[in-house]
């Protein structure tokens, strides 16, 4: 009798150990390198809601050079964070890639100028030097100025288009009346640099009736064909979003978690607990579901480039609700 036990001890082992190691692989490319902005990713992986979703899960930084798209077209992630007018100008160009969830409700793009280039409103940005982010990340941009009817090619009436590089120091050294920030990141850089509120003013895309959805989760439309694929992403996706609320309530938290995850060393406690804040207050009111009204709004705003729009159709099957509903339900 001991040694029947024994066997049926070892096969059930033997049976638990398999099912351990049937963990279901999932990588994930981040839009910039490790910081807040990301947490509800690295707090899903240090709390277990992964492995809770019998999910391994690789988090792959992002960077300079790192272009997500990119990343997922040659097989590098199952799963991309992207800002929606870059994925939609990818899908546009051929690349199928659609939004199963969208963590951020709200944007966090902003232009900061200083008023001593003499700038106080958008009327004052003709003839002045502004900065932005390329790699995808110049599409609400060139909107915007379109939406104002101000030329982007240096002609006379327009703007001058400064090639950012991820850092404020055109603004710091008078090279750009204005740059690109986020109201999580770079804007606070700005103000650590020696510039206070009071020298700035600052024009965020959601006021300005320009702001696009940003950090979606995007995956190969091909992709969701495969029903175990499918099946992972609700897992993924209900992991991550419980990682996203747990972030929200517990900033403080979540920033030491990043700052954990970050093989770089670049990160300080002060500046990702103050960009978790931030951060909280974008991802506020989402469940992860995309509200369509959003998309619309997103889509009417790189459509509306007059003769040199972000994209010049409106995209067919570039969301879906299929993992959400089945996730957050």
């Amino acid at each position: 009798m001991k040694t029947l036990m024994k066997t049926i001890s070892a096969a059930a082992l033997g049976l638990a150990a398999s099912m351990a190691q049937a963990a279901d692989d999932v990588t994930l490319q981040l839009k910039w390198v490790t910081q807040a902005q990301f947490a509800g990713y690295y707090v899903a992986l240090d709390k277990g809601f992964y492995s809770e979703e019998d999910l391994n899960v690789t988090i792959k930084p992002g960077g300079p050079d790192i272009a997500p798209a990119q990343v997922i077209a040659g097989g590098g992630a199952d799963v991309v964070l992207d800002w929606m007018p870059s994925a939609l100008a990818s899908r546009e160009k051929g690349l199928a890639l659609v939004n199963i969830a969208q963590p951020f409700k709200s944007s966090g793009m902003m232009l900061t100028c200083r008023k001593d280039a003499g700038v106080s409103s958008p009327a004052d940005f003709a003839g002045k030097t502004l900065g932005v982010w390329f790699y995808g990340n110049e599409y609400p941009f060139l909107s915007w100025m379109s939406k104002l009817g101000l030329a982007t090619d240096g002609s006379d009436g327009g703007v001058t288009v400064l090639k950012q590089g991820f850092n404020v120091d055109p603004i710091l050294q008078g090279q750009a009346a204005c740059v690109s920030t986020m109201t999580y990141n770079e804007y606070w850089q700005i103000i650590d640099a020696g510039l206070s509120p009071d020298d700035l003013v600052v024009f965020k895309y959601e006021d300005q009736g320009v702001a696009t959805l940003e950090d979606g989760m995007y995956v190969l439309e091909d992709n969701l064909n495969d029903p175990a694929f499918v099946d992972k992403m609700v897992r993924f996706v209900r992991a991550s979003m419980k990682g996203w609320k747990y972030a929200e309530a517990n900033p403080d938290e979540a920033a030491m978690i990043v700052l954990d995850n970050d093989a770089s060393g670049a990160q300080t406690e002060k500046h990702q607990k103050r960009m978790m804040g931030e951060i909280a207050k974008l991802t506020a009111g989402s469940n992860g579901a995309l509200d369509p009204a959003d998309y619309e709004r997103t889509v009417d705003s790189l459509m509306s480039g007059g003769s040199d729009p972000v994209i010049t159709k409106k995209p067919e099957g570039a969301w879906t609700h299929a993992i959400t509903d089945k996730a957050l339900n």
